[in-house]
């Protein structure tokens, strides 16, 4: 990995052509069955570009390994408290590549819930995380982003930085029954940029699986420190198997994932020379 150079930055991305080159289907009118809009997209974009750019100044490794059609899912650790991780990994995939593509995220079913969220979700193409939608998308030759470790890697203490929290299986059934190939991503910067404590009474009263709160104003990480990401993409990992397998079966294929990603994590944190830069 250390021989492995992050892509230079460029100084303007062509959002206007990498949209027009994305390959995902629509209706005479421009939405796909989901909601999603092309133009809708390209605002989306300008702001997940510029965080990716100059807020978080990530690095992108092994973008070779982001196949550039067909299915795919993106499987990657998760923290942070507010998912950044999320669209900095999209941002990536749609802008380092030659070919862009257009990561469908799985967003946490409370989401909908939120006001403006629902529409503006679904116009940038990200979609609830149930598995008959991912399994839409799969078969569709769309790409898709987990994060198995869901709402416990999100909200895990700072103490617990970079220690995977227990994955689920769901996304295991999913790639084996969609003989989907699995690309494991390391994320490395999200950990740091908002240490918070999580007060549960209040997540309870809102419904929220976290309710985050951080040591300077305005208490709530609405705003992350500007850590310096690095992203790992490693090499497609091909399944095979029964995708109605016992747990018992399953959990060995999800060891390995995990295992991948959490060495592509190791070696980033030996690669960092700090936090910030």
């Amino acid at each position: 990995m250390a021989a492995d150079r992050p892509r230079r930055a460029r100084s303007s991305d062509d959002i206007g052509a990498r949209t027009r080159a994305l390959v995902v289907r629509r209706n005479e009118y421009g939405y796909d069955p989901f909601g999603f809009h092309a133009d809708q997209l390209k605002i989306a974009v300008r702001m997940a570009g510029w965080l990716y750019r100059h807020y978080f100044r990530a690095q992108a490794h092994g973008v070779e390994n982001i196949p550039a059609s067909g299915r795919v899912m993106f499987v990657a650790n998760h923290s942070g408290q507010l998912p950044f991780d999320g669209v900095v990994i999209g941002a990536s995939v749609f802008l380092e590549p030659p070919q862009p593509r257009l990561v469908r995220s799985m967003v946490e079913h409370f989401v909908p819930t939120v006001p403006f969220a629902s529409y503006l979700f679904s116009r940038w193409g990200q979609i609830t995380g149930t598995p008959e939608n991912c399994r839409r998308l799969l078969r569709q030759d769309e790409a898709i982003l987990v994060f198995p470790e869901g709402a416990r890697g999100i909200s895990k203490s700072f103490s617990k930085r970079y220690q995977l929290a227990p994955f689920g299986l769901g996304f295991m059934r999913l790639a084996l029954e969609t003989d989907t190939p699995i690309v494991p991503v390391a994320v490395i910067g999200a950990e740091e940029q908002a240490p918070a404590i999580n007060l549960r009474p209040l997540a309870r009263l809102f419904g929220a699986p976290s309710f985050p709160v951080v040591p300077y104003p305005p208490f709530v990480p609405l705003v992350p420190l500007p850590t310096k990401y690095r992203l790992y993409f490693g090499e497609p990992m091909t399944v095979v198997g029964d995708p109605d397998d016992d747990d018992e079966v399953l959990e060995a294929r999800v060891r390995a994932v995990k295992h991948r990603i959490q060495s592509m994590i190791h070696l980033g944190l030996q690669e960092r020379k700090h936090v910030f830069w």
